[in-house]
């Protein structure tokens, strides 16, 4: 695949990586994804906004010498992750007289993980703009979109924001905008989901920093760009303000079927009451669905048996993940079965300390479940049901 031309003087030149299936060795890439580069060519000065990873970076070589581009000066790095800067070292040795820039923190990060010569810096501060004599690149910083050193770049005369992870989406694609709504969506909501919504509120400031730019054209790091920048834009904007949804989510682990039996029983009163409910049975669960379905639920409910007297490791795991997530949940519960006794409903509330939620009486059953436990589900039925009544989202 040849460089593509957004603007005059302006190319992506990037790489499309169709077979990755698994990101920093714990999410799935079930479409493969992209490195964003883009080269921007001034009167005066020319500009690299990020590289590619490692893996990638012939193609961003071949991409440049396609180009035939003898000299860059800059090298705007806007996230130190070896994703987007890890062919640094390389376009540093091609082009010895480039400067790389960046955020102060970006600079020690990069000399940490790469070894870059502190010569070869440019500090930029939040706002500040470099000539590239006809085109002006202006630096946002965006810290904590999703590492703690990164900027945005924006290209005034075009209104181009090159964002980083910033609307992002994992997704291989030769398609250079966005034409499948439908597919991007659940791409961008699922990259949201597993690496923004830790940030949920730092996003939100980051909405409103850039809510004056005019922008024509977003080019995030990964993924087709947004030539109606509105879609990713309101997208996000939902993600990170809307209130939780009438929605539990329910993932689960069973052994010999009697959480099985109790998760069927609670869908099913909870589905009869009005209730959505998303079920996900952790033996074969992509971790990333389940990211997404917390994106907008209002209520986890944890289904796990009792192993060696706490809950089950695959549930552990989720319980973890959840709360590294920092979904916008508001109310939590576990159900479950034990045989001689045990201590899961201990064990997973205390894992769960950073979604600040109210958590409703479990629901456990010392071997299969009988009437009781039965009845005590429709009770927790009935609890959400008015706890979501009760916050506005039923």
């Amino acid at each position: 695949m040849k460089p593509r031309e957004i603007r005059t003087g302006v190319y992506w030149v990037g790489a499309i990586d169709w077979d990755r299936r698994l990101f920093d060795a714990l999410i799935p890439l079930p479409d493969g994804t992209s490195y964003n580069s883009y080269l921007v060519k001034g009167a005066e000065k020319t500009a690299l906004i990020d590289t590619v990873d490692p893996a990638m970076e012939e193609v961003l070589i071949n991409h440049l010498d396609h180009l035939e581009v003898k000299n860059i000066d800059y090298v705007v790095t806007n996230h130190a992750e070896q994703d987007h800067s890890g062919t640094l070292p390389r376009v540093l040795g091609k082009y010895p007289q480039a400067k790389v820039v960046c955020t102060s923190r970006c600079k020690g990060m990069l000399i940490d993980l790469l070894l870059i010569s502190e010569e070869r810096f440019i500090i930029v501060e939040d706002k500040e703009t470099i000539s590239l004599g006809d085109r002006t690149l202006e630096f946002i910083h965006a810290p904590w979109v999703h590492w703690p050193e990164t900027m945005l770049t924006y290209l005034r005369e075009d209104k181009i924001l090159f964002p980083c992870d910033f609307f992002g989406s994992h997704l291989a694609t030769t398609d250079m905008y966005v034409t499948d709504g439908g597919q991007v969506y659940e791409a961008a909501k699922r990259y949201y989901a597993e690496i923004m919504m830790p940030f949920r509120t730092t996003i939100q400031k980051n909405l409103e920093k850039i809510k004056d730019y005019a922008i024509d054209i977003i080019a995030p790091s990964h993924g087709p760009m947004h030539d109606k920048p509105e879609f990713i834009l309101k997208a996000y904007h939902s993600w990170a303000f809307d209130e939780p949804g009438n929605i539990v989510v329910l993932p689960y682990i069973s052994m010999h079927d009697n959480t099985r039996k109790m998760v069927e029983y609670l869908v099913g009163a909870l589905t009869q009451r009005g209730v959505t409910v998303k079920q996900f049975d952790l033996t074969v669960t992509d971790i990333g669905k389940l990211a997404m379905s917390l994106v907008d639920a209002a209520t986890i409910v944890i289904g796990t048996p009792t192993v060696l007297a706490g809950a089950h490791p695959n549930v552990v795991y989720a319980a973890f993940l959840a709360n590294a997530l920092r979904p916008n949940l508001k109310f939590a519960s576990i159900i479950g079965s034990y045989g001689w006794g045990g201590k899961a409903v201990e064990q997973l509330a205390g894992m769960i300390p950073n979604l600040k939620v109210e958590l409703l009486e479990p629901v456990l059953s010392k071997g299969s479940p009988k009437e009781a436990d039965f009845r005590a589900l429709d009770n927790l039925a009935d609890t959400i049901v008015q706890k979501h009544k009760g916050q506005g989202f039923a």
